[in-house]
């Protein structure tokens, strides 16, 4: 299985951090974000890896190399000259190197968390996506989704983690461009395409400088 790490969004609300770093390249306990996902991947039988950058992403290659430092191949997609292509549109853009790959894992780059990634996992069959979903943290209080026989429906009690498994195919009709992930998911919902499980590990968005600080203070107080 191929996995895609999505590191092109700006890091707006993570100003001023990300005025000059990339935000997956901001540290958690001394290590970049995104390394903390390389390491993952590579342990759990992951050989090749797609990352999208634009937001500085000349960055992001030029501190990770080709991968074969984790023992990875990474392949980057460069959406520099579009100024990021949001979710979708990212995965459309690199869907040449990931449709090989049926399921593909994708990971957002700005979450921090213990899930073990499975190179193994199948779709059901007719099943387009499946959603790692958490309980919700404090800032998502209401939560995105949730669970009913094991399929993910359009009803908020949990949070989506930024960590899916998707079918090529899901993303064969949507044309390039930028284009957010959500509203396809909600779609293939109504559908009953998308199944999901509830993980409750250890798992944060490291979306603003104050979370960033508080997990690095978590794992100092831990080690």
């Amino acid at each position: 299985m191929k996995a895609m790490i999505l590191a092109a969004g700006l890091g707006t609300r993570m100003r001023p951090l990300t005025e000059r770093t990339p935000k997956p390249l901001l540290e958690v306990g001394g290590i970049p974000l995104i390394v903390w996902h390389l390491e993952k991947l590579a342990h759990y039988g992951f050989k090749e890896v797609v990352i999208n950058i634009a937001h500085l992403g000349w960055k992001i290659p030029q501190a990770l190399g080709d991968g074969s430092d984790w023992g990875l191949q990474i392949i980057y997609s460069d959406e520099q000259e579009e100024g990021g292509l949001e979710s979708a549109g990212g995965i459309v853009k690199a869907l040449e190197q990931l449709e090989e790959s049926d399921p593909f894992l994708v990971v957002n780059g700005d979450v921090w968390t213990d899930y073990d990634f499975d190179a193994s996992f199948r779709l059901a069959e007719g099943i387009s996506a499946h959603l790692i979903l958490v309980p919700n943290p404090e800032h998502n209080p209401k939560g995105d989704f949730s669970l009913l026989d094991g399929k993910v429906v359009n009803t908020p009690e949990y949070t989506f983690s930024g960590i899916g498994y998707y079918s090529p195919k899901f993303f064969e009709d949507v044309p390039y461009g930028k284009s957010m992930l959500a509203p396809l998911l909600r779609e293939a919902m109504r559908e009953g395409k998308v199944t999901g499980e509830l993980y409750r590990g250890e798992w944060h968005d490291i979306g603003t400088p104050e979370r960033l600080e508080h997990l690095n203070m978590g794992l100092i107080n831990r080690y």
